[in-house]
């Protein structure tokens, strides 16, 4: 009976020490804003009619709209298992991340003032952006293949213009580096992007600048 009952208190014991463990893993939570603002392009004199950009929530496919980092292992590219990692996470969902990291990169490239979360005052015009991501592939250890596609408009009536892009973004070993990967990819959007919409603000007739 006692060797059975020091059995007994060894296995709580143990079943104890595992679950302690498994508590004690840390939940990683990475950010897709640049941690270094480029030179903001000069702002538009109170004189002048300042620049604002709205932007569309982000339209992508249901797997990614989620905080955590949906990866594929080395060596898996395009195959169709994708691993969703519950201890490393963006800092908000998805979709939302990005929405905001391209709301402020696309504002500071283009002395902009960004509406999107305020909204803007009725009749106040506003260069209107909608994208749209395609492909987002985060490969463990190798890289982040990206596709968007976008429009960009200076009125809700106005001509738009569309635009499309696909990036390859080498990364190195960890989640960290890939994490870092994805941020690299949303900061060159931003800029194809910002580029488009400067080029529809200097020539009304729908052109790409990407």
């Amino acid at each position: 009976m006692r060797t059975t009952t020091w059995r007994l208190a060894a296995a709580a014991l143990g079943a104890a020490l595992l679950l302690a463990g498994c508590g004690s893993t840390r939940t990683q939570f990475y950010s897709l804003a640049e941690s270094a603002q480029p030179a903001r392009a000069p702002a538009a004199t109170a004189a002048a009619t300042p620049v604002f950009i709205e932007l569309a929530p982000i339209a992508m496919p249901e797997r990614f709209a989620r905080p955590q980092l949906v990866v594929r292992q080395k060596g898996s590219a395009g195959g169709p298992q994708v691993n969703i990692l519950e201890q490393h996470r963006w800092s908000s969902s998805f979709e939302n991340e990005l929405r905001d990291a391209l709301g402020s990169a696309i504002a500071a490239r283009l002395g902009a003032v960004d509406v999107t979360r305020s909204g803007r005052v009725r009749g106040q015009p506003a260069t209107r952006i909608a994208v749209q991501m395609g492909q987002f592939d985060a490969i463990e250890d190798s890289r982040v293949d990206a596709s968007f596609s976008w429009t960009v408009r200076r009125t809700d009536e106005g001509p738009a213009a569309a635009c499309q892009l696909s990036l390859s973004e080498p990364v190195g070993a960890g989640m960290d580096a890939l994490a870092e990967g994805a941020q690299r990819v949303a900061a060159r959007l931003a800029d194809a992007i910002a580029a488009s919409a400067s080029a529809l603000q200097a020539n009304p007739a729908p052109s790409c600048g990407a």
